[in-house]
């Protein structure tokens, strides 16, 4: 599969913009072919918003652009902030209990060399990718890439907030395993599903 990551940072109405993703942009989302579901995630503390949005082809996603455009516009000036849009590839999705609303959601950041994504990404399947799912509270992950810039987004779903930042030190602390292997960790954003239309 394919996303679209739009990332409101410095927001002043994260409610505005979960009402108006409710009301005026699912009903567009849902006429777009491909479309496979779409989460909100918010962190009041931080001010940021995220709306990720799931493709089955990348045409797909490509192609609702210019549907989605005027709607995405519109929702910038009810959140205010800054706005950006970033498009992936889904390369691992491990979905135990579908991340609802509630659920807490930690998004790291990354980049790596284009040339070391496949190496890296296996390495994630079979050596962090278990560790993640074994710890207590995990709901789900997805590991998402663009693979020209090398950047990418990991978020992964908790049952709660103590779930979440006990998967945070864990995460530290195998951060030098990735560093070896040439993985550049960014931010990390510590969040709640606000809204949640999965498929």
């Amino acid at each position: 599969m394919f996303t679209r990551l739009l990332t409101f940072t410095g927001t002043d109405n994260i409610d505005a913009g979960v009402t108006y993703l409710r009301d005026k942009v699912l009903p567009v989302l849902h006429a777009q072919r491909g479309y496979g579901g779409v989460t909100a995630s918010a962190s009041r503390s931080e001010r940021v918003i995220g709306i990720l949005s799931l493709w089955d082809t990348e045409a797909d996603r490509d192609a609702s652009d210019s549907a989605l455009g005027k709607a995405r516009q519109e929702a910038a000036k009810l959140v205010g902030g800054d706005l950006s849009v970033e498009i992936f590839e889904l390369v691992v999705a491990e979905i135990r209990e579908p991340a609802d609303v509630g659920s807490a959601l930690m998004v790291t950041r990354l980049s790596m060399e284009p040339a070391k994504i496949d190496e890296n990404l296996g390495f994630f399947k079979s050596e962090v990718l278990p560790r993640i799912t074994a710890a207590p509270g995990f709901r789900a992950l997805r590991n998402m890439v663009n693979r020209q810039s090398g950047e990418g987004v990991v978020g992964s779903a908790w049952a709660d907030q103590e779930a979440m930042m006990a998967a945070s030190e864990q995460a530290m602390a195998r951060r030098p395993e990735g560093i070896s292997r040439g993985v550049n960790f960014g931010e990390t954003s510590y969040r709640e599903i606000v809204f949640a239309d999965l498929r």
